[in-house]
């Protein structure tokens, strides 16, 4: 796994808008290279940030959205079309606006779909669409994403790993279900961190003053049980994107100067 690399950003608005950019430039270098893309896409507000900045680019007009596959890193299980899922909140920012091929947006089961109320077979249908994705040079049960993107939780939850909770500790399984979390609602879907470190690049999205601690326990050397964060990695590179804010706690030593 990758050594985590960082970007500090001077505000949250330039975070968004640098990352937005920066994610252009992978998908369309994998379209060139392969012929597709694939991607995890991650909410709360610095996710659907990016996703606004990215519908606002010019620049978005180089992707072609009928060759990437949008995954989730997680999602809150709640009825199709509830405003407070990721997916929901992704087509207003970003997917509604943009040609994607519908059958490439990998929604996660919703609580009022085939499954029912049954998060844990929600879970495991969703693995095996993962797996159904996978190529043979894969070599596992998920695609290898080109990039994952993560916010980091003020507690150093990423995606709906929370700290101490079981989920956190899985090593074989590649999404799970999730009862009982600390964040409302308590029932989540999730991949977990072995689907998680399938991705070509990790990319963890914190900004703000409520992500300061966070940032700073997940890179100080943190065990993933306690700070799930810190155990999210990428292959070939693992990159935090922070604004000053969050890294307000960070050593001088461990960033760079703010980015533009």
């Amino acid at each position: 796994m990758s050594a985590p690399q960082l970007v500090v950003h001077r505000d949250k608005d330039l975070m968004a808008q640098a990352a937005a950019a920066r994610l252009i430039t992978k998908i369309v270098d994998a379209q060139a290279s392969r012929g597709h893309a694939s991607v995890v896409l991650t909410g709360g507000r610095n996710g659907n940030g990016l996703l606004a900045a990215l519908a606002a680019a010019p620049a978005r007009d180089a992707i072609d959205w009928g060759r990437i596959d949008l995954w989730w890193g997680d999602e809150r299980f709640l009825p199709e079309g509830d405003p407070e899922r990721n997916v929901t909140q992704a087509r207003e920012a970003l997917l509604d606006s943009v040609p994607v091929d519908p059958k490439r947006v990998h929604a996660m089961p919703a609580s009022d779909g085939p499954y029912g109320a049954d998060v844990e077979a929600a879970a495991e249908a969703y693995a095996e669409e993962l797996a159904r994705a996978a190529d043979p040079e894969n070599h596992g049960p998920v695609p290898t994403f080109d990039v994952l993107m993560l916010g980091v939780g003020p507690d150093t939850h990423v995606a709906s790993l929370f700290p101490e909770l079981p989920a956190v500790r899985e090593t074989e399984r590649t999404v799970v279900g999730v009862r009982g979390a600390p964040k409302p609602p308590p029932t989540r879907v999730t991949l977990t961190l072995p689907a998680i470190r399938a991705a070509r690049e990790v990319w963890l999205l914190a900004a703000g003053e409520d992500k300061a601690q966070a940032a700073a326990i997940a890179l100080s050397g943190a065990g993933e049980i306690q700070a799930p964060a810190a155990g999210a990695r990428g292959r070939s590179r693992t990159l935090w994107l922070l604004d000053s804010a969050a890294a307000s706690q960070l050593p001088r030593s461990l960033y760079p100067p703010a980015s533009p």
